[in-house]
């Protein structure tokens, strides 16, 4: 079975600079970039968890299809965090009773990080 790495980072290409450094597991493992909230659902809903992920907080918002005529504006969805990914992974694993993926945090936002791994750490604990 191969290991794989979700690797939600809007800015940072994970096979440059050494960010896979941040990798909780050990190579060989296949790295899948996703860069906003609906693209990190999409990945899991279609593929399940992976092994392990890397989270940064600071996301670029989802662009919507939307009307071309509507200023940009009105289709911007909400910028929806790595926090906000979080969240949605803890009620995926309740939901499917499954154990979180290994994961750690390359934020370069220390509370945003901070309340991502508090959160992950807590859903453990209660696990």
């Amino acid at each position: 079975m191969s290991k794989t790495l979700l690797w939600l980072d809007d800015i940072r290409n994970p096979n440059t600079e050494n960010w896979l450094d941040y990798s909780p597991i050990e190579n060989p493992f296949e790295t899948i970039w996703v860069k906003n909230y609906n693209e990190f659902v999409d990945w899991i809903e279609q593929n399940g968890l992976p092994t392990a992920i890397c989270f940064d907080h600071d996301l670029e918002p989802d662009i919507m299809n939307g009307d071309p005529m509507k200023p940009l504006e009105c289709t911007i969805e909400y910028a929806k965090t790595g926090f906000d990914c979080a969240k949605w992974l803890v009620n995926y694993c309740i939901d499917n009773n499954k154990s979180l993926p290994k994961y750690n945090i390359q934020s370069a936002n220390p509370v945003g990080g901070d309340n991502i791994n508090g959160l992950l750490t807590n859903f453990n604990k209660q696990r």
